[in-house]
C-alpha cells in the first residue's frame, strides 16, 4: 500500500472544498423538500469549515465530531474569541438539528431554512470570500 503526504494546506483545501459542496447541497435538498437532508449536510458544511479553521491555526483536531466541536467553540471562541459566541450557538443547534434529522422525528420546513442560512453566515465569517 502507497501512502502519500499531500500536507495541510492540500488537507484544508480538501475540507474547505467539501465545506462548499455540502452548503450548496443543504440549499439545493432544501430547494427540493428534501428538509432532513439539507439540515444533514448544513452540519457537515459547519464540521468541514470548522476543521479547516482549526488546521489554519496550527491545531490537529482528531477527525470527530465532538472533539472537533469542542476544540473549535473551548479554543477558538472561549478562551481565543476569535468569534463571537454566536457561531458557538450556530454549531452547536447544527448538530443538534442534524440529530433531529438523522435519529429522530426529522426537521420542519421552517427549521432547516434557517438552519442554511446561519450555515451561510457561518462559512461566509470563516470563509472570507465564500
Amino acid at each position: 500500500m502507497i501512502f502519500i503526504n499531500f500536507g495541510i494546506n492540500f488537507i484544508m483545501e480538501s475540507f474547505k472544498l467539501r465545506a462548499i459542496e455540502n452548503f450548496h447541497s443543504s440549499e439545493a435538498l432544501f430547494d427540493l423538500g428534501y428538509y432532513n437532508a439539507s439540515a444533514n449536510r448544513a452540519y457537515y458544511a459547519i464540521f468541514h469549515c470548522a476543521l479547516v479553521e482549526l488546521m489554519k491555526r496550527g491545531y490537529k483536531p482528531p477527525v470527530d465530531h465532538r472533539n472537533v466541536q469542542s476544540m473549535f467553540i473551548n479554543e477558538l471562541i472561549n478562551r481565543k474569541k476569535v468569534f463571537s459566541s454566536q457561531m458557538k450557538n450556530n454549531f452547536v443547534e447544527a448538530m443538534e438539528l442534524r440529530n433531529d434529522a438523522d435519529y429522530k422525528n426529522g426537521v420542519t420546513k421552517t427549521d432547516a431554512k434557517k438552519q442554511v442560512a446561519k450555515t451561510g453566515i457561518f462559512l461566509k465569517t470563516i470563509f472570507k470570500e465564500f
